[in-house]
């Protein structure tokens, strides 16, 4: 019986590897464009505490929300709406956390500088403000929204608007992602939750 040879140690067969890596490169690469365009979510586990969030106004151009759910390491999972906006820009906010006994309290855009943000995305559990949308769009399905930043799946129950206006805002949120976000006046510190 013959023996195919054997490439010597420490050689590379170039095609076999073009041909190996290319898809894997290819596909790493359009999840990476998509995650920067907005069109899916990053995803990663979250801790096991919510957190607030309290502002005086939000506006935003771009909207879109659906529903989702976060993980937390263990397998835990939470029921969220996922609200993404392409461009906000947010008054006086305040954004806090339980650390054991503690509360860690973050405050920002309380001057004349607003906080802003570019493809933001919040997963919200409760989310208390008056409201107002522009050329709102009801019942679509979650897979086709094209306003803003991600989409849902297909089938799923989806809402979209030019224009999001938000005042006295009070959130609950498990996680919240933002291609750039800009906390002019930031301060952190041991304090009181936000409400």
């Amino acid at each position: 019986m013959s023996k195919t040879p054997e490439a010597p140690l420490g050689r590379v067969r170039w095609k076999r590897l073009a041909a190996i890596t290319a898809p894997a490169a290819l596909g790493a690469g359009a999840l990476i464009f998509m995650t920067a365009q907005g069109t899916i979510a990053s995803s990663f586990a979250v801790s096991g505490s919510s957190f607030k969030v309290k502002a005086d106004s939000l506006d935003g151009t771009g909207f879109v929300q659906y529903g989702g759910v976060d993980h937390e390491s263990n397998g835990t999972k939470h029921p969220v709406q996922v609200s993404g906006i392409k461009n906000a820009t947010i008054r006086n906010m305040c954004q806090s956390v339980k650390v054991g006994p503690f509360t860690l309290r973050l405050t920002a855009g309380t001057g004349k500088t607003p906080v802003t943000a570019r493809n933001l995305t919040l997963d919200v559990a409760q989310l208390d403000a008056d409201a107002v949308f522009e050329n709102i769009e009801i019942g679509r399905d979650a897979s086709t929204l094209d306003k803003g930043p991600g989409k849902g799946a297909a089938g799923m129950f989806g809402q979209q608007a030019d224009e999001i206006h938000l005042t006295n805002v009070r959130q609950t949120a498990w996680a919240t992602t933002a291609g750039t976000f800009r906390l002019a006046d930031l301060s952190m510190k041991l304090g009181d939750e936000c409400f």
